[in-house]
């Protein structure tokens, strides 16, 4: 990782703790959303992390969606965790906008 991503509150590099944001879905986004208060590239991970885990949740309940909402929150999970790991702020429509005011 070439881009220095700054200091975390927690003390661990940036984007170890962006891709601990999306580890445990909503929980781990939580967590370090209301934790950590200096780096605001994990906080707009942990927010995009909290907003993406809502909206597929929601959707994993529509019976003839579920299936479909699983594979394709996986595989988003996956690669928003990859760019996390690789310093990339990766913003998602709807949930990037909110996560970077929020950040």
């Amino acid at each position: 990782m070439d881009k220095d991503l700054g200091k975390t509150s927690s003390g661990m590099s940036a984007n170890v703790a962006g891709l601990l944001c999306y580890a445990f879905v909503w929980i781990s986004g939580l967590i370090f959303y209301l934790t950590e208060k200096e780096n605001k590239f994990v906080r707009f991970h942990a927010m995009q992390s909290i907003i993406v885990s809502v909206v597929f949740s929601i959707l994993m309940l529509i019976p003839f969606l579920n299936i479909i909402a699983l594979v394709a929150w996986l595989i988003l999970w996956i690669f928003l965790m990859v760019s996390a790991y690789q310093g990339k702020e990766v913003k998602l429509p709807f949930a990037g906008d909110i996560a970077e005011k929020n950040a």
